[in-house]
């Protein structure tokens, strides 16, 4: 009897992993018969496996995203899948903490799509929000007490324009934006924003903090993000 439970339970494993579960009883009559009872059908994961996408299963959002391919494509297709615009995004992270937007990013790490924004609230806290990039609906918010970087918080004070203003600024010659960062380790304080555009090229863009004005980033920014890469692998 244990042996044929044994079998019964390693079928249902394998019946499993096919999406399909087959509810399996043995009998305690003495008889050692295994009685099959009635397919089940297991309720799928958050992943589809046919399509190769995710998809946020609460009702908070639609929009799906496909599996990391090989070619690289990840920034554009989540440029070209966001509902909600980066300057969008800030106003709604501000309307869920009250203070300044340090940084927004795009980000598909997970299932769905969806905006992370650090703001310093005016509890002078560091605050994380993650939005709905369908919705701008907050989906999860906590305060930050890892980093607390004095030179940022003075750019963020003495800044005039914002992370929203800026993104607009670049997303108005550059295409979708997908990140902005205020970078406080260069000799003076500028938003980085990265972009991509409808034919699918990014574009790293720089945005003074006092003046508002565009720019490219310097050659040498794209040469650090591959190092960077490298480094990674």
């Amino acid at each position: 009897m244990k042996r044929q439970l044994i079998i019964a339970t390693a079928a249902a494993a394998a019946l499993v992993a096919a999406g399909t579960v087959t509810a399996v009883a043995v009998s305690n009559d003495g008889s050692g018969t295994a009685r099959s009872g009635a397919p089940v059908t297991a309720q799928p994961a958050a992943h589809d496996a046919g399509s190769g996408t995710a998809q946020v299963q609460d009702g908070r959002s639609s929009i799906r995203m496909q599996d990391d391919d090989a070619n690289g494509q990840e920034d554009i297709r989540e440029a070209r899948t966001a509902k909600v615009t980066a300057s969008d995004a800030a106003a709604a992270a501000l309307k869920a903490v009250p203070g300044t937007v340090a940084g927004l990013d795009l980000d598909a790490d997970r299932p769905g799509l969806v905006w992370d924004a650090d703001v310093l609230g005016k509890d002078g806290k560091w605050h994380e929000v993650t939005l709905d990039a369908g919705n701008a609906r907050v989906l999860n918010q906590h305060i930050d007490n890892e980093d607390d970087d004095a030179r940022e918080r003075a750019a963020l004070h003495n800044a005039r324009t914002d992370a929203g203003a800026a993104a607009r600024t670049a997303a108005a010659s550059h295409g979708t934006v997908t990140s902005v960062e205020l970078d406080d380790d260069r000799a003076k304080a500028v938003w980085e924003v990265e972009t991509v555009t409808k034919d699918g090229k990014e574009h790293k863009l720089l945005v003074d903090p006092q003046s508002g004005k565009l720019s490219a980033a310097p050659a040498h920014d794209a040469d650090d993000d591959n190092d960077d890469d490298g480094a990674d692998d």
